[in-house]
């Protein structure tokens, strides 16, 4: 281990506007996929928001019952996502992390894959109007605007990036579709803030040997150079977890709004060497290094920025540095074995990490 560890720090929390618009509805929260990244993360910034009120607002589901632990101590139970229909209906907010990763993709059949995919979207689509939902933020990915428009893409991001396209199409089609009758009405009463993301950065962060992010702070913390030896540049853009958040519930809280709102994350675009650079310089002694770049292609994926940014300033929702985050994902891997992780030197070229 690196002699330098971030130092102890309370998890930044929502952003003021977002956790007073939070505080001010009133809303049940309902957040599935609650076990992964974003889930967890997520159940961790309404907790700071929430406090003793959490129990009694937040419910989460997963793959199956399970007890989630939180950095506090606090401890969620996990419901399986079949058991939504079951709860009482009530004014409701639904966070939705549910879904199948790229990396089940590559491990399943084209057709499996489908079928598990489009069963987890409906029975949570299922079960909104049953349980009181007004508004849902989905997690998507950057990768479902990139993918072909065919969702029989035989290639695992490809599919991955299909299914999620199918799956944002199905929530306007709930925000639209069903219900009363007048747009008016339908856009009093329905919701939907879905965000294509691209590159995250925040604690819980998971699959450290596969993250570019969390592979260059795994090599800071273990003392190692910090490396990146891709031949060709990489381009990304970070933005923190609870950016995101602070920004996905001003949107479900804003009635006079659009009734569907896609957008894609945003924040800085910048070259791996730039992430590697910052990365070093929070560890006196660790340096960093980018390999020449010998091929001429680039490997961008990145959102609309401007977009993004206009969305921020328009909520009132605070960018978060690219220092910042990493200093806040570093706090996370430096407590949780990230040093021992043998993902470092990064020579990271493909989409989504």
């Amino acid at each position: 281990m690196a002699d330098f560890v971030p130092a102890p720090r309370v998890f930044p929390g929502l952003d003021m506007a977002a956790a007073e618009t939070l505080l001010a509805s009133g809303r049940r929260i309902v957040v599935t996929g609650a076990g992964g990244w974003l889930g967890l993360a997520t159940l961790e910034l309404l907790e700071a928001v929430l406090g003793g009120a959490f129990a009694g607002r937040v419910l989460a589901f997963g793959s199956g019952r399970r007890t989630l632990t939180l950095r506090s101590g606090r401890k969620v139970t996990q419901l399986p996502l079949r058991a939504l229909t079951t709860i009482a209906s009530q004014p409701t907010w639904l966070l939705h992390y549910a879904f199948l990763t790229r990396e089940r993709a590559e491990a399943m059949s084209a057709q499996d894959y489908r079928a598990a995919c489009r069963k987890i979207t409906g029975m949570v689509l299922g079960s909104l109007d049953a349980i009181g939902c007004e508004a849902v933020f989905v997690a998507s990915s950057g990768a479902a605007g990139l993918a072909a428009a065919d969702a029989e893409g035989e290639s695992p991001l490809g599919l991955y990036g299909a299914m999620k396209r199918e799956e944002e199409e199905r929530f306007v089609d709930w925000v639209y579709g069903r219900g009363p009758q007048s747009e008016q009405d339908a856009h009093q009463r329905r919701r939907a803030a879905i965000a294509r993301i691209f590159s995250l950065s925040g604690p819980y962060i998971n699959k450290h040997d596969r993250y570019a992010l969390a592979g260059l702070i795994g090599d800071a913390l273990a003392g190692r150079p910090v490396v990146v030896r891709s031949p060709r540049l990489v381009v990304r853009s970070y933005v923190a977890i609870r950016e995101l958040l602070s920004l996905a519930i001003a949107l479900l809280g804003d009635t006079r709004g659009a009734a569907v709102t896609v957008f894609e994350s945003g924040g800085e675009p910048c070259e791996l060497e730039t992430v590697a650079r910052t990365v070093a310089s929070g560890w006196p002694g660790v340096t960093y290094l980018r390999a020449p770049v010998t091929d001429p292609a680039v490997d961008r994926y990145h959102g609309d920025g401007a977009a993004y940014a206009y969305l921020l300033e328009h909520y009132g929702v605070a960018a978060v540095p690219l220092a910042e985050q990493v200093a806040e994902t570093a706090d996370w891997l430096a407590r949780h074995g990230s040093a021992a992780t043998p993902g470092g030197n990064v020579a990271f070229s493909g989409h989504g990490r």
